[in-house]
């Protein structure tokens, strides 16, 4: 069982510059996109060790230490960073409830939205904080980069990165595109184009995920 109320202490990183590139990871967190499957596969909702279980079972999530424990926090830091992340990419047409034992998106947002924000704040910012996840920055993108090739597999993307100018093309954008430009334009065109959303199209979602792989390096 996650206990998200009361996660650890933040780790102190002794190299203040490790500690700044945490904030320079580069690319989102590729179980968001697994996960936003796994939730619209079902009207029910699912506990985090459900998700992580289902994950593991499809080859998209891995051992991530030898101490079982650390393993486990791990991973449940993993997944409420996702999930975290999907929430607010979903809003403002969906809600996605991110309750440790009830997660569940549904189609009308609640009336009171600030209130049930507000009331996941302090978890929400801990959760989407690289630093909490107890390790250092290099580890991080490696961990990422193993997650994302698995994940690509997963849906069957060609392996050679596409040229960059193309995947500015299927962006809809061109060479003066921003940093923050790519990145508001993956994630809009990953959520437009996700085979589990309607009017998906898994052969478009694909070639986005293929622009995206070769331009998360500028962003």
């Amino acid at each position: 069982m996650l206990l998200a109320k009361q996660p650890p202490m933040t780790p102190r990183l002794d190299d203040q510059t490790a500690s700044a590139d945490l904030f320079a990871i580069k690319g989102d967190n590729p179980l968001i996109w697994p996960l936003l499957s796994l939730l619209q596969s079902s009207l029910s909702s699912w506990k985090v060790h459900h998700l992580a279980a289902e994950l593991q079972q499809k080859g998209l999530m891995q051992n991530l230490d030898e101490n079982p424990q650390k393993a486990l926090f791990k991973q449940n830091f993993l997944l409420m960073n996702a999930l975290f992340e999907l929430q607010q990419i979903l809003l403002p047409k969906s809600w996605l409830q991110v309750k440790s034992m009830e997660i569940q998106i549904f189609r009308i947002v609640p009336c009171n939205l600030d209130q049930q924000l507000a009331e996941d704040d302090a978890l929400r910012d801990y959760y989407k904080d690289w630093r909490n996840y107890d390790t250092c920055p290099d580890i991080i993108q490696e961990m990422l980069e193993s997650f994302w090739n698995r994940y690509e597999n997963y849906i069957g993307t060609n392996p050679n990165l596409m040229h960059q100018s193309r995947a500015l093309a299927v962006f809809e954008l061109d060479d003066t595109a921003t940093n923050k430009e790519i990145r508001r334009q993956w994630r809009r065109l990953a959520l437009m184009w996700h085979p589990d959303r309607d009017g998906g199209d898994a052969s478009k979602f694909r070639e986005v995920c293929e622009a995206w792989q070769s331009l998360r390096e500028k962003s």
